[in-house]
C-alpha cells in the first residue's frame, strides 16, 4: 500500500499563501516516489490578501485558507481539523508567506509567534508517533516553534536574521545550500531552503526532491 504523506497548504500564492512552485514540486516528488499526497489546510481566514501582480495588499478583500489551498490541490483537500496522525505516514509543509501568516503568526510576532491550533495538534501527533515531518523554505520556523524545546537541527538556508529567530525558539540552525536538505535523524525532521535561496525552479526542485525522498524513506 502506498505511503500517505500529508501536505499542509496555507493558501495559494507566495505572498499570502503557499508558494505554488514549492507546493507543486512537493506533490510531484511524492507521486514520483510512489506515495500518495493527502492535501490539508486549516479552515480559517487568511491574514490578508496580496495582489501578486502589484505586490500590494488588496484592501477589504477576504479569502479562506482552505478554499484557496484547494486551487493547488485541484479540489481534493481536507480540513486539517478532521485529520488524525494515524491516517498519515508523514507530513510535509511547503513554504510561502502563508506558513508565516496563516499557519502561524511568525510574520507579525517573529520568535514570539504561535502556530495555528489545529495545525499544531496534527504536527505534534505525527511527531509523538515518531513519523517524519518535512519543512520547506520559511516553514522551518514552525518546527522551531513546535519542537524548539528538543533543539531540532533545521535550516532555512543562510538568512542570518531568520536563523537567529529560529535559535531564539530553541532550535539549532544549520546553514545549507539550496540543492540539499538537513535531516535530524533523531527527531525525524527534514528541512530544505527552497526559495529562501533558490534563483529558479530547478534549484528549488533539487532540494525539495531530496527532502521528499528523505521523508518517505523514514516513513
Amino acid at each position: 500500500m502506498a505511503k500517505k504523506i500529508g501536505v499542509v497548504l496555507s493558501g495559494c500564492g507566495v505572498m499570502d499563501g503557499s508558494e505554488i512552485h514549492e507546493a507543486v514540486l512537493t506533490l510531484l516528488a511524492i507521486d514520483r516516489a510512489g506515495a500518495e499526497a493527502v492535501c490539508l489546510a486549516p479552515n480559517t481566514k487568511q491574514h490578508h490578501v496580496i495582489n501578486h501582480l502589484r505586490g500590494e495588499e488588496s484592501s477589504g478583500e477576504v479569502r479562506n485558507v482552505l478554499t484557496e489551498s484547494g486551487r493547488i490541490a485541484r479540489g481534493k483537500i481536507r480540513d486539517v481539523v478532521s485529520v488524525k496522525a494515524s491516517e498519515l505516514d508523514a507530513l510535509i509543509f511547503p513554504g510561502g508567506f502563508g506558513a508565516a501568516k496563516n499557519l502561524s503568526d511568525y510574520a507579525v510576532n517573529g520568535p514570539d509567534c504561535s502556530v495555528n491550533g489545529d495545525v499544531a495538534r496534527l504536527a505534534n501527533e505525527v511527531h509523538v508517533a515518531k513519523k517524519p515531518i518535512g519543512f520547506v523554505c520559511i516553514a522551518p520556523v514552525l518546527a522551531a516553534r513546535l519542537f524548539g524545546a528538543k533543539q531540532p537541527r533545521i535550516t532555512i538556508g543562510t538568512d542570518k536574521n531568520t536563523a537567529k529567530d529560529i535559535e531564539k525558539m530553541g532550535a539549532k540552525h544549520v546553514a545549507c545550500p539550496v540543492t540539499e536538505c538537513v535531516v535530524d535523524k533523531e527527531l525525524r525532521l527534514v528541512s530544505t531552503p527552497a526559495y529562501m535561496l533558490a534563483q529558479g525552479i530547478a534549484e528549488a526542485a533539487e532540494g525539495i526532491e531530496k527532502l521528499v525522498r528523505a521523508v518517505i524513506q523514514m516513513a
